[in-house]
């Protein structure tokens, strides 16, 4: 289990990360999500260990990371596939992992193998794609074969049999019962691999629930109706205090009254539906509308680098 409280840092006068407080607990694929520089990358790095936080703890089944021996048997991470050394070979890279971490060597060939890198195991890595990379970055993640799981930005150059087998991984990983947390910004990616969320924006807290619960706040619900009379039932839907739009022909798209009512309606004024179909809103409308306030997207635009990189670099402690 990951365990932040009151997790905040600043770089001088930029707060990258404010107050933060979540639980991430095991048995579930927890979903990180924020825009660009929302502060999720120094989250994970202060998890690790690897950024002191201003004030505030992170823990990892009940103790700060660092006082993990033999980390790699107690947390695997991949935050960013391309920080290897590229004159190495596959193997040659997880078996310094290994080693350094009282692992046995035969894990370097089973993990090499549940990637899909064992033809390429002594190949340099300066020669392999993105996608490559990625998969070599999870490998090393899953050599100690930890409870607790961590992956920043896990599909970036994937081909899609590459994403659909990153996602069948984690379920799995999450049905072993281990803490999977996935950093993103991809909300389709969080739709087909995430049971529950955490969604930050300018390093605070916005939501911590599940998907659907995340989902159900977005005000993009709707109602798909066809009807031989979609002039009658907009005018009927209208005194409701619905919003009807015309979508040409007898379909009509209505907000502000559930598809129950519209039915109850539709049967008291006896016009006749060809269909009545609801429509959730997506986890992207949802993310967009709770986030809109949170992005810092004037930075993004004028530097070309993630604001909580710029911090960092600011300070003088980029990564």
């Amino acid at each position: 289990m990951i365990e932040v409280n009151g997790l905040t840092k600043r770089y001088g006068a930029v707060t990258a990360v404010h107050d933060l407080t979540f639980t991430v607990r095991p048995g579930h694929v927890t979903g990180f999500l924020g825009p660009n520089g929302a502060g999720k990358s120094t989250t994970l790095r202060m998890i690790l260990g690897l950024n002191r936080p201003t004030a505030g703890a992170a823990t990892i089944d009940g103790r700060p990371f660092a006082r993990h021996r033999a980390g790699l048997r107690h947390v695997g991470a991949l935050l960013d596939a391309a920080d290897v050394h590229g004159g190495r070979s596959a193997a040659a890279h997880l078996r310094a992992l290994a080693a350094g971490n009282g692992l046995p060597r035969r894990r370097v060939s089973e993990v090499l193998e549940e990637v899909g890198l064992a033809a390429v195991a002594r190949r340099r890595i300066g020669g392999f794609s993105l996608g490559m990379r990625q998969r070599l970055g999870i490998a090393a993640a899953l050599l100690g074969d930890p409870p607790v799981l961590m992956f920043d930005e896990p599909i970036n150059g994937l081909d899609p049999e590459g994403v659909r087998w990153v996602r069948g991984l984690f379920r799995r990983l999450a049905a072993e019962g281990r803490t999977v947390l996935v950093s993103s910004h991809l909300m389709s990616e969080m739709e087909n691999t995430a049971d529950r969320l955490v969604v930050i924006g300018r390093g605070e807290l916005i939501a911590e629930e599940s998907l659907a619960a995340f989902a159900a706040r977005g005000a993009g619900a709707s109602v798909t109706v066809r009807t031989p009379d979609p002039a009658e039932l907009a005018a009927v839907l209208a005194l409701e205090g619905a919003t009807v739009r015309t979508d040409g022909g007898d379909a009509l798209t209505v907000t502000g009254v559930d598809a129950s009512r519209i039915g109850e309606l539709a049967h008291q004024r006896r016009i006749m539906l060809h269909a009545l179909a609801p429509r959730a809103a997506s986890l992207e409308e949802a993310f967009m509308e709770l986030t809109a306030d949170r992005a810092d997207h004037q930075a993004d635009v004028r530097t070309g680098v993630r604001p909580d990189r710029r911090a960092e670099a600011l300070a003088g402690g980029a990564r």
